[in-house]
């Protein structure tokens, strides 16, 4: 054989190798072909409703008052400093009305992490770290002319956590997620409001009163709030967290001895399971592989997952419309963006005395997800619910979605993250069942104040909360007797809802109006009015009695709201619910979260009446360590020495768990406070060969030289 074809078959065979060698990750397919591997748990399709080069890079979206489809995109996701600012908000169009987007307008450009817009005032609100933005177009070009920024000095230091998920609520805040990150917020708006420390926190504002506060978190990129307002957010593993304690509650006793996350809970039942259809990614498998040797060599059982299991839940989303079957009313819907995948979960209240959801697998979803796909470039960011009362998916659709921060260097050297960065789809999800489309005519912004009443007993969610968010906005005074009529009248609670908080944001609301919605056949409107009437002391007498109510959120939120009251005989209310709800530690934190001063006359009410120390019970103790708790770190010798009393009397002395568990919250407490008796109450609580009444004397002799 000659040199020439030696070469040559070198080559041919050089080539073939390298030809033969499979890639570690898989190539981009078209709209129609990655249509095709969705695989849908119930009689489902999916239809194409936007693509590049329309959109790229799509993270949320939402619809206006004027039906348009408004979509950020963030092409500086994972991408160095450099690189940021190069998001985008464009307003996609549907002229030909064929349920297609065929227009593309680019709104806004420039934005550094921009990641969720909200509708307001013919304009839009944006998340953009470190900023919350508001645009506008002004000369009708769909344009964006005016840029304000409205709120500044949110954390800016991380793709995956910073201030994104705005949700307008029904009662009137607009919802927005922190992560809990650091960060000095101010307001432009009202720059003499003092700035908020938003370490542990979420964000929520009212544009209609210029007010903003920190609110109970921390979520992250989703946020459900469903028709009572109750918020349910995702985070990464954690796919659904709901919200059980507001964050002015929590905090309003500054002594109390729980934890800020102890304001919400996981409720799902079935983490941290998924029904993945992909194979896990390459640098995924080879990743996991090595950290559960690592932890086998340190004889530790392995931890980690390639897949199946969430990692990457994302756009948590509230379904409040009319075009899937009834059954689906009211569901969350979350995306995995690791697997590929949209779950669904079916809301119930959880069992026993906890104050929130439990959220299930629907019936068909108990060993398959809503939607999987075999696409493993499929990233559904988020959702959005349109006017037409069908789910939009929003799909990244990218080869890689994490971020590089958390991937070895040498795993690194063959991804390319920026792959897909100009492609995005956007997918309508309809019934199998459903005729032809037809798009819904939308012209809110059109529609005269009294047409927008009518339209808050839309089937729709979507067209209640922007008939509603309108009304806000235009502050028309001559609709508040059809609202009222409203609230009296529909058979709707999702409706008398929406009404009463109308009559909320126009400031019609009284006495009379709340004492009714504490009277409604509805818990959950029962609910919100506890919430109402901690503004008019003349309901007092009615709240008192929801504590008893027989829903169990009804009388929590009642527990939560008497706290907001200093009046004669709201302890004795209070050490009723002890007595009745103390098992719970939901209700024992809604109890102790009342005013500072409440835990030493609470402790004598329950003394008093005997019942609560007849019987013992394994909650007790951890109750009487928290109450003392709150006594010790506020430091007061009298209460101090007014506990220890109690602590030696009957019927506190008939067990002594429960007078230990009193002396240790109280020296806990007064570790807290940071007083010079640190050590001298660690001897006295660590002495074993003391007897209480001993330590009882001790302690009062050292708090009575303060």
């Amino acid at each position: 054989m000659s040199w020439r074809k030696l070469m040559i078959a070198g080559a041919c065979i050089a080539l073939g190798t390298a030809c033969s060698r499979k890639p570690h990750y898989p190539g981009p397919l078209t709209p129609e072909q990655s249509i095709g591997t969705f695989h849908f748990a119930d009689s489902f399709r999916a239809a194409l409703y936007a693509a590049e080069p329309l959109v790229a890079d799509p993270v949320s979206m939402v619809f206006d008052e004027h039906g348009q489809a408004y979509v950020v995109e963030m092409a500086d996701a994972n991408m160095p400093e450099d690189q940021k600012g190069r998001g985008r908000i464009v307003v996609l169009k549907d002229r030909d009305q064929d349920g297609r987007a065929d227009t593309s307008v680019v709104f806004a450009d420039g934005l550094k992490e921009a990641t969720t817009v909200l509708p307001w005032k013919g304009g839009l609100i944006a998340t953009a770290a470190p900023d919350i933005l508001y645009l506008k177009d002004t000369t009708g070009d769909d344009k964006a002319d005016v840029r304000e920024v409205l709120y500044s000095g949110f954390f800016a230091d991380n793709d995956e956590a910073q201030i994104t998920g705005l949700r307008f609520s029904v009662d009137n805040w607009i919802y927005a997620n922190n992560d809990g990150e650091p960060g000095e917020v101010s307001s432009h708006r009202t720059p003499n409001a003092p700035k908020l420390s938003m370490a542990g926190a979420d964000f929520r504002f009212r544009m209609d009163r210029d007010a903003f506060e920190r609110t109970t978190g921390p979520g992250q990129f989703g946020q459900a709030v469903d028709d009572w307002g109750h918020r349910f957010f995702t985070k990464n593993s954690l796919h659904i967290q709901q919200v059980v304690i507001p964050w002015r509650y929590l905090h309003r006793n500054p002594y109390l001895p729980v934890s800020a996350l102890a304001a919400i809970t996981n409720i799902s039942d079935h983490d941290p399971i998924m029904f993945q259809l992909t194979p896990a990614p390459y640098w995924r498998q080879v990743r996991t592989e090595r950290r559960n040797k690592a932890f086998e060599a340190r004889h530790l059982p392995p931890t980690e997952y390639a897949k199946g299991h969430f990692t990457g839940a994302s756009g948590g989303t509230f379904y409040g419309g009319d075009g899937f079957p009834p059954a689906y009313y009211g569901s969350i819907f979350t995306g995995d963006v690791s697997g590929n995948l949209v779950h669904r979960d079916v809301l119930v209240p959880a069992a026993g005395k906890d104050p929130y959801y439990t959220a299930r697998r629907g019936n068909a979803e108990t060993r398959q997800e809503f939607l999987a796909a075999t696409d493993s470039w499929f990233r559904p960011t988020s959702f959005a619910v349109g006017p037409d009362g069908y789910l939009y998916v929003v799909d990244m659709y990218r080869q890689h979605i994490e971020t590089p921060v958390s991937i070895p260097d040498d795993l690194k050297a063959d991804m390319d993250f920026s792959a897909g960065s100009h492609y995005g789809r956007i997918y309508r999800i309809v019934p199998d069942q459903a005729g032809t489309y037809q798009a819904p005519v939308v012209h809110l912004a059109d529609q005269s104040s009294a047409e927008l009443v009518k339209l808050l007993a839309h089937p729709n969610r979507w067209w209640r909360l922007h008939a509603h968010k309108l009304l806000i906005e235009r502050q028309d005074k001559t609709i508040i007797p059809a609202v009222k009529a409203l609230f009296a009248q529909s058979d709707d609670p999702r409706v008398r809802m929406q009404a009463l908080y109308v009559l909320d944001g126009l400031d019609a609301l009284d006495a009379r109006l709340v004492r009714q919605a504490m009277q409604d056949s509805a818990p959950e409107i029962r609910e919100n009015a506890a919430m109402l009437c901690e503004r008019y002391p003349d309901c007092l007498t009615q709240l008192e009695k929801l504590v008893k109510d027989s829903s169990v959120r009804v009388a929590f939120q009642a527990t939560l709201s008497l706290g907001q009251f200093k009046a004669p005989g709201v302890t004795s209310v209070l050490a009723e619910v002890i007595r009745s709800h103390g098992d719970n530690a939901w209700f024992r934190a809604a109890v102790l979260s009342a005013d500072s001063t409440l835990p030493l006359p609470l402790l004598k009410d329950l003394a008093a009446q005997g019942s609560f120390f007849a019987q013992t019970a394994s909650w007790k103790p951890t109750f009487l360590q928290q109450a003392a708790y709150v006594i010790g770190a506020r430091n007061q010798p009298q209460e101090v020495a007014s506990l220890l009393d109690l602590v030696l009397a009957s019927p506190m002395n008939a067990h002594k768990a429960w007078q230990s568990a009193c002396l240790e919250g109280l020296s806990n407490g007064a570790q807290k406070a940071d007083t010079a008796l640190k050590s001298p109450l660690a001897r006295i609580r660590g002495d074993s060969s003391q007897d209480i009444k001993q330590k009882v004397q001790q302690m009062k002799q050292l708090f009575s030289h303060l």
